[in-house]
């Protein structure tokens, strides 16, 4: 049994609900959409007190199975106007499980900046955020860890945050106290800037109690064993994300300046530096770490620390998505140089795909020049200032695009198309087309399918498939990269989570929840007037061949819809 907290931040009182059984199973993402759904939420201003700001975290929480502690934290999104529910890797979801918490969520508005803070006797504090407000959030993490201590994790609200800067995700400790890793899309981290909370501090613990305990403890020795056997898993340990980027260069679906062209270099001629093989041989000789893990006991460590040339430290981690759009999107070759950005948005507590997206279009605009990291690093402390530019700049891509009247917009529902060309990567297209999200890939990713001699109905079901299955490993908890174990071993996950909380579910329950959970986000956006024509793709992939394959996107929005209204349930 663990409790789910309702916090009231202007009354600043605390209602307890226990829960038990499945309802610690259909949680996450399926959560946040079920309760945006039933509160009709779907009317509301998203800036307003009344949008709630959920934080859910599954049925492993707290223990040590590895990739299982996963936060997912979701409300209605100041920046597309739909469902949204970004997830993060880090402490919080451990210690949320170690507080026998469940989750919570943030109800209205404080009247002045607060901490929460959730505390392992099991009561909450409220306490004042003066003097932690404006700075950036390494600044603001040391001082917490000086006022709290090292044994909590943390969640930040960061400067562009604070003013509602729609670019604003909500910072997670990771396994080394530092606050990078986020949940980042959507303007989440508007969201808790508008309700006035500055910082979540959760105390760590010990493993929560478990309704079996000897069955889980052997169910996370069978997973670790199967992870281990798995060469995707080593191939992600070896060369994290980053990997995907000599792919997608290979096969032309990379985001080169503004989606203009799908290849940064012709690795017949050229070294790609912007790739897993040249950062992992490159930090490596440096002696960075390479593989990282960003949640305790995982054992997949994709994550990594990138080191500049004398060994010290610039970021943590350099990932395939951010290298995409804040680097060569934008025109940046050097792995340096998207770090030290990297770096920079990190302490923003920023998506670094819709701001990558967003300095993209303002390069297309001519307020800049593609490979001008000195003009990116300029963009983004005018963002941390706050300035009059900044402040618009902090608003994402599709404002920035409308203000400048650029035509080559890389958006859908306003929210910015990731890493992977759909007029290449066609199959993550489709998901970024008509997942209720926003145009994010990580709402089902199929980026290796070969399509190009694929119809509309294989594509779109390969999309439709993948999108199933990351709700429903959203829904629990788990990070999407241990999918080629979890999504193969159905039974021994369903009897681990029984074990885990004395649930009675079969392993059909995993689709099933899939299902219900997408479903549920095209009720809500269903509701906040979105239509089929908010899922198609901006005009220039329909009408501008991308380099070198000369593809254009081939499928619509009507008939992408009719597909998937017949595979849901109404």
């Amino acid at each position: 049994m663990r409790n789910y907290l309702h916090i009231d931040l202007e009354n600043r009182t605390v209602q307890a609900v226990e829960q038990k059984g499945e309802a610690l199973v259909r949680v996450g993402r399926y959560l946040i959409a079920k309760t945006l759904v039933e509160e009709n939420i779907a009317g509301v201003d998203p800036l307003s007190p009344d949008n709630p700001l959920i934080f859910s975290a599954g049925p492993f929480a707290g223990t040590n199975f590895s990739n299982a502690n996963r936060t997912s934290i979701g409300c209605k999104s100041p920046l597309t106007g739909g469902v949204k529910e970004a997830n993060a890797g880090g402490t919080l979801g451990v210690a949320l499980g170690q507080l026998h918490l469940s989750g919570f969520t943030l109800h209205g508005a404080a009247d002045e900046w607060v901490i929460i803070h959730l505390r392992k006797d099991g009561s909450v504090g409220f306490d004042s955020a003066k003097g932690f407000m404006g700075m950036g959030n390494f600044e603001t993490a040391a001082r917490l860890h000086e006022k709290y201590g090292k044994k909590v994790s943390l969640a930040l609200c960061g400067p562009v945050g604070e003013y509602w800067g729609l670019l604003a995700g909500i910072a997670v400790s990771d396994t080394d106290r530092r606050p990078s890793r986020l949940a980042a899309r959507g303007g989440v981290g508007a969201v808790m800037g508008s309700k006035k909370v500055k910082a979540v501090v959760a105390d760590l613990d010990r493993m929560p109690q478990l309704h079996e305990r000897k069955k889980v403890i052997g169910a996370v020795r069978s997973y670790a064993d199967k992870l281990g056997k798995d060469p995707m898993i080593d191939s992600y340990k070896r060369f994290g994300t980053a990997m995907m980027s000599d792919y997608t260069n290979h096969v032309g679906g990379l985001p080169v300046r503004n989606f203009s062209s799908g290849r940064l270099v012709d690795t017949n001629t050229e070294i790609m530096k912007m790739g897993g093989d040249f950062i992992r041989e490159q930090n490596i000789a440096r002696g960075g770490e390479q593989d990282h893990a960003c949640m305790p006991g995982c054992l997949i460590r994709c994550s990594n620390v990138y080191a500049d040339a004398d060994g010290k430290e610039i970021v943590s981690p350099v990932e395939y998505e951010t290298l995409g759009l804040l680097g060569t999107n934008c025109g940046i070759k050097e792995p340096d140089d998207l770090a030290r950005l990297n770096a920079i948005a990190n302490d923003l507590g920023i998506d670094t795909i819709e701001a990558g997206a967003m300095v993209g279009v303002l390069m297309e605009a001519g307020l800049g020049e593609f490979g001008d990291a000195g003009f990116i690093t300029d963009v983004l402390e005018q963002i941390r200032a706050g300035t009059e530019q900044g402040r618009l700049w902090a608003r994402g891509t599709a404002a920035v695009g409308d203000h400048y009247r650029v035509n080559r917009v890389p958006v859908i529902k306003r929210q910015a198309i990731s890493a992977y060309d759909p007029r290449v990567i066609e199959a993550t297209g489709i998901t970024m087309m008509v997942t209720a999200q926003g145009a994010d890939h990580t709402a089902g990713n199929v980026p290796k399918m070969e399509t190009a001699d694929k119809t509309l109905e294989e594509v779109a079901g390969a999309s439709h498939d993948a999108q199933v299955l990351t709700a429903a490993t959203d829904s629990l908890g788990f990070c999407v990269f241990g999918r080629t174990v979890t999504n193969t071993q159905l039974e021994m996950i369903t009897d681990a989570i029984n074990a885990a909380v004395g649930s009675e579910l079969e392993p059909s329950f995993f689709r099933e929840l899939g299902r219900d959970t997408l479903r549920l986000e095209r009720e809500f956006n269903r509701a906040a007037g979105f239509t089929e024509n908010d899922d198609e793709l901006p005009g220039f992939f329909y009408n501008e061949p991308l380099e070198p394959s000369n593809r254009v996107a081939r499928f619509h929005a009507d008939e992408v819809n009719q597909l998937v209204d017949s595979w849901l349930p109404q």
